[in-house]
């Protein structure tokens, strides 16, 4: 069978549920691509690859990184590296991307993506983690700007120049999620449009929206929960970015 495309196409992906496979495989009907989170997949074998291999020779895949802490203060598990760029290897997905967030300390695991502080020795460290994983995957990385709920008094950069300088220093690319654009405006009292207005478009490989939910403790707090429809402000500010970039390969997050 013919091998898919090496570059996303300008067009609909969904993220991958092996529930979807057969309708996938039967008719995709619009679905151009499909999204799968990398840590679903670090397997020496079984069923549950066989299926993303078969789904591999028939679509493009986004593989999406959710647990390599990038923006953490420790080294990079390089176990976990190295299992990541199996994969990759493995089923040779169109894209790769990470999040600019941390989510590990120490030997323990956060389910979570955290915020981090936007300072020079976080600029530092968040290159070098993206260049030492650009190196073991043989690719460049798409990154992913996060939902904020704080901001930290010692940032130095916005975060639109934060995420810019680290494409211009090690060459990757942004996947720009427009959702947690519009959550972290809203978190954080700022504007949406003016944070894209300052964003390196030019670098975006992919684009995420999703729907957001209130917090249950603060309803004006918006969770990044991928648990509903994706609101009308969210698709505005889709529309306002593929006016002035063009077609972008765009996933709707819906997890929960």
């Amino acid at each position: 069978m013919t091998r898919p495309p090496t570059v996303l196409p300008p067009l609909p992906g969904v993220g991958f549920k092996p529930e979807h496979a057969a309708a996938l495989q039967h008719d995709p009907g619009a679905v151009a691509w499909l999204e799968i989170h990398a840590e679903n997949y670090l397997l020496a074998g079984g069923p549950r690859l066989y299926l993303l291999r078969q789904m591999a020779e028939r679509f493009p895949l986004s593989v999406h990184g959710v647990g390599l802490s990038i923006g953490g203060e420790q080294p990079l598990d390089r176990q976990h590296l190295a299992r990541v760029a199996q994969l990759v290897k493995d089923i040779a997905p169109a894209s790769f991307s990470e999040h600019l967030a941390w989510s590990t300390h120490d030997s323990s695991y956060f389910s979570d993506l955290l915020p981090l502080p936007y300072t020079n020795a976080t600029l530092r460290r968040v290159c070098a983690h993206v260049e030492q994983v650009q190196e073991a995957l043989g690719r460049s990385l798409l990154l992913e700007n996060p939902s904020s709920y704080l901001a930290f008094a010692e940032s130095t950069w916005a975060e639109p120049a934060f995420l810019a300088e680290v494409a211009r220093r090690t060459g990757c690319g942004l996947l720009l999620d427009v959702a947690n654009v519009f959550i972290s405006a809203k978190n954080l009292g700022g504007s949406a449009r003016d944070y894209l207005a300052a964003y390196a478009l030019e670098k975006v490989g992919e684009i995420h929206l999703a729907g957001p939910t209130p917090d249950a403790a603060d309803a004006a707090v918006l969770i990044d929960s991928h648990a509903r429809g994706v609101p009308e402000e969210v698709w505005e500010l889709y529309e306002d970015v593929i006016a002035r970039i063009g077609p972008c390969p765009s996933l709707i997050e819906w997890d929960n």
